[in-house]
């Protein structure tokens, strides 16, 4: 089998500047390889031919089994806490870091890949992924990337030809993944681990240069490391709370340093609105529960806040202080991109007095969950109100008092609904059409998943024919689970 082409080049830049963090590893063989979506503007955009991906040679790549030369595979080291229980070694239990490559745009991108097999990470497990797990991984993260979330995105997904035991036996696949990192804040808590201060600085430094670059010329840069990554994250969070997205599984090592989602195993996005909601089989207590989700990114950014520590000073008490002050500015920050976010989702002008906002904004979400209101189809609907046309909002409420009330006093401050249009979605991934997807493709149709793909990479353009796939789930859904895959 040849190699890739000239233009493949994967350097290995994360397993050179971090071997302690970089275990070189293979990717086991795919007995009958099998392509089963590409994302050809992602390829293309990462300089990559989409006709070679789809040869043997491109699909090899894909599963790990044909990387070109000077490339160095690896797993990668890092510790991390687990629903609130600290595992000192996690690390790349099924997954491959082929390498970094530079895209069109000249940024360095990560190509990895999901279920390429056992390496010493694995911990008991088999290392390999179900088709329906690395497939839900495509449609969330790219409706993520269209919804203008930062997100990790899925460049192929590949049938190995071998069958996973799970509850019952499986199509196995390979999930191909693009990052800008997969730098994590249980990669830091690995390296505090070591007690080895100058590895901890040498991935500090490997985190600035890629992600946060300004903070080299700080006067302290590893605080400002720290307070980028807490700025990054109460973006995201916000965002994800703004379109009612669930990660679900919001561990340290699933914490990106560059401000990404990352890992969409038992995520969803939530229909009727309740801050309680949880999509997530093992998460029996609802510690990331939708509502949960600012307070969990604050958690685990004090744990990243621990491990950095050495850096900020060399004095215990002082760098507690300061990490602590730094630390804080995660619920202001939190706050201000939650609340700009609902004044655009309201079509209300940034300059709206808080007084004035925020009882509005403190009712609705009282109105919503009270109701058991669809939180996208609330939000969509309401462009119609703006113009005049309050029915299909009306419909959506039991408490018409409550919401028509509600309504004048929103109406009086002049919502601009083109521009709630614009931010707010008509075609989210619904769990109901996800799980039907990943159904038939599971059973080989291709064709659902297909055609759910192309309707949320459009989330805000409304088209006709697609009214199925902005309605809610039907009444005999029943209460919805997700698992990890694993």
């Amino acid at each position: 089998m040849t190699v890739a082409p000239p233009r493949t080049v994967l350097d290995n830049r994360f397993a050179r500047e971090l071997p302690e963090l970089a275990l070189p590893w293979r990717a086991e063989e795919a007995p009958r390889p099998r392509l089963l979506v590409l994302n050809d503007a992602l390829a293309t955009e990462l300089g990559l031919d989409p006709a070679w991906l789809r040869s043997d040679d491109g699909v090899g790549l894909l599963v790990g089994t044909a990387v070109p030369g000077g490339a160095t595979p690896v797993a990668q080291a890092y510790a991390g806490h687990q629903f609130g229980g600290y595992s000192p070694r996690l690390g790349d239990g099924r997954a491959l870091l082929l390498g970094e490559l530079v895209d069109t745009g000249g940024r360095l991108r990560d190509l990895h890949l999901k279920g390429s097999g056992r390496t010493p990470f694995a911990r008991g497990g088999d290392g390999l992924a179900a088709v329906g797990p690395m497939l839900r991984e495509y449609v969330i993260s790219e409706a993520m990337h269209a919804l203008g979330i930062p997100t990790t995105r899925s460049l192929a997904v590949v049938a190995t030809g071998r069958e996973v035991r799970r509850e019952t036996l499986l199509p196995g696949a390979v999930l191909a993944r693009v990052a800008s990192s997969h730098l994590r804040v249980g990669s830091f808590q690995y390296a505090r681990a070591t007690d080895d201060v100058e590895l901890l600085r040498r991935l500090a430094d490997h985190a600035i240069a890629r992600h946060h670059p300004a903070a080299a010329d700080a006067d302290h840069p590893y605080l400002a490391l720290f307070e980028a990554v807490v700025a990054a994250q109460a973006e995201l969070v916000a965002r994800w709370m703004l379109v009612g997205f669930v990660h679900g599984v919001m561990n340290t090592d699933n914490m990106t340093i560059s401000g990404e989602t990352i890992d969409y195993g038992p995520c969803a996005f939530m229909e009727a609105f309740d801050p309680a909601t949880v999509y997530s089989s093992i998460d029996s207590g609802g510690r990331y529960a939708y509502g949960n989700q600012p307070l969990a990114a604050e958690w685990n950014l004090a744990r990243l806040a621990e491990a950095l520590l050495p850096l900020i000073d060399e004095e215990q008490e002082r760098a507690v202080e300061l990490a602590v002050a730094s630390l804080g500015t995660f619920r202001p920050r939190y706050n201000a991109a939650w609340l700009a976010g609902m004044r655009a989702k309201l079509g209300l002008p940034d300059g709206l007095d808080e007084a004035v906002a925020g009882p509005l904004f403190e009712e609705l979400q009282e109105l919503l969950h009270k109701d058991h209101v669809d939180h996208t189809s609330f939000f969509r609907t309401l462009g119609a109100a703006a113009r005049g046309d309050a029915e299909p909002t009306r419909l959506l409420f039991l408490d018409l008092a409550a919401i028509d009330d509600w309504l004048a006093r929103w109406r009086a401050i002049g919502p601009d609904a083109d521009a709630m249009d614009r931010v707010n979605p008509i075609y989210i991934p619904r769990n109901h059409l996800v799980e039907e997807a990943l159904d038939a493709a599971t059973a080989g149709d291709l064709q659902p998943l297909e055609k759910l793909l192309e309707v949320v990479s459009a989330p805000f353009d409304e088209r006709p024919g697609l009214e199925r796939y902005a309605a809610p789930a039907p009444q005999d859904f029943g209460v919805y689970r997700t698992f990890c895959g694993t």
